[in-house]
């Protein structure tokens, strides 16, 4: 197959192949992928985020960082058995799992070091969400719940990480408005 443009940031390209490749890792992860539109629009985040970390030259992840991702990608199936199997399934190396997952690292260790200093979560926060998500959930398990104390860590960390994640999110939309994007659709320009 020859490869298309699918769409141009500023002037750069994203091709065919790197929204085949992103959505073959997306299968292998989630046995399903986003529509080619919604991958085409990660495409061009990623293409955002990347050039920022670059400029300002934020390291690329260790080696050791990248393999104990690829290794808690692997936990992430039921047995290494389905791993292989699903990983073959949606076409991919190893060496391209290993390489779209060092993109992802390096993308969210980015993200993380430019948004996590701001993540403000106060004790208000941390005490709605025990209440309003930790306890009914136990519950609906028909469970104790776990202390407000021994939770505290965790739902800090998950506080923390959706508001780096509405930051970035924010961010991302304010960026995309300046630069100039253009998407091609198959039949030719949009």
């Amino acid at each position: 197959m020859v490869d298309r443009i699918v769409a141009r940031v500023e002037n750069d390209i994203i091709l065919l192949s790197d929204v085949r490749e992103l959505e073959e890792y997306q299968q292998l992860l989630d046995g399903k992928s986003e529509a080619e539109s919604a991958i085409v629009d990660r495409l061009i985040d990623q293409w955002i985020v990347r050039s920022e970390a670059q400029l300002s030259r934020f390291p690329e992840p260790k080696d050791e960082e990248i393999d104990r991702e690829v290794a808690r990608v692997v936990k992430s199936f039921s047995s290494p058995a389905e791993y292989e199997a699903r990983k073959k399934q949606s076409g991919l190396s190893d060496a391209e799992v290993r390489k779209i997952v060092a993109t992802q690292l390096f993308l969210s260790n980015y993200l993380d070091s430019r948004f996590r200093p701001s993540a403000q979560i106060d004790e208000k926060a941390i005490e709605d969400f025990y209440k309003n998500a930790v306890v009914p959930r136990a519950k609906a398990r028909g469970q104790e719940a776990p202390t407000l104390d021994a939770s505290r860590d965790i739902i800090q960390d998950a506080l923390v990480q959706s508001d780096i994640t509405a930051q970035a999110d924010r961010w991302l939309k304010e960026t995309r408005d300046r630069l100039h994007v253009q998407k091609y659709s198959e039949a030719g320009a949009k």
